[in-house]
């Protein structure tokens, strides 16, 4: 019996981009509310007691948190855009790269608002220590994890064939 679905590429297509803005949705919010946060910082009595390497810190995580912004949001303007032209497998294929990017840069604003702040609550080899555990937690859930899986789940199908993909439009 042949593993995997049976779908057309267009089918496929389209359950991969509904569990991509599933996906996407969570990561959005998360990125969106974040960056809220750090943009109302600059209007707080206290930034302008910070010194100028956690000034520096802070641009530069406002910038990761607007860059993750733009690549967590440019799926929907990617889809929104080639809609019509039919080219959902690029699409979804160009979208989820994006969300990997995002991703990224999303870890990179996490660790350096991190920084920023265990930087001002309890000083410098402190704050270092905790920012990079965490870092390498986020490392380990978000990227060794899958990687990991997806490493072990071709090792144990090495020798099967790949999944049968329906070539025809099914009738209705």
């Amino acid at each position: 019996m042949p593993r995997g679905r049976s779908e057309t590429e267009e089918e496929r297509a389209d359950r991969r981009w509904v569990e991509l803005l599933q996906e996407v949705r969570v990561a959005q919010t998360g990125v969106q509310i974040l960056l809220a946060f750090l943009l109302s910082i600059v209007f707080t009595q206290r930034f302008t007691e910070l010194g100028d390497v956690d000034v520096a810190i802070f641009v530069v995580t406002v910038v990761l948190g607007a860059s993750a912004t733009g690549a967590l949001i440019a799926p929907v303007s990617l889809h929104r855009f080639v809609t019509g032209h039919r080219m959902k497998p690029q699409t979804v294929e160009w979208a989820a790269r994006l969300t990997v990017t995002g991703l990224f840069l999303l870890l990179c604003t996490v660790t350096c608002a991190l920084l920023l702040i265990l930087r001002v609550v309890l000083g410098g080899p402190w704050a270092v220590g905790i920012v990079a555990a965490v870092f390498s937690w986020f490392v380990l859930c978000w990227f060794v994890l899958p990687a990991w899986a997806r490493s072990r789940r071709r090792s144990e199908g090495a020798g099967a064939a790949p999944p049968a993909v329906e070539q025809t439009p099914r009738r209705r």
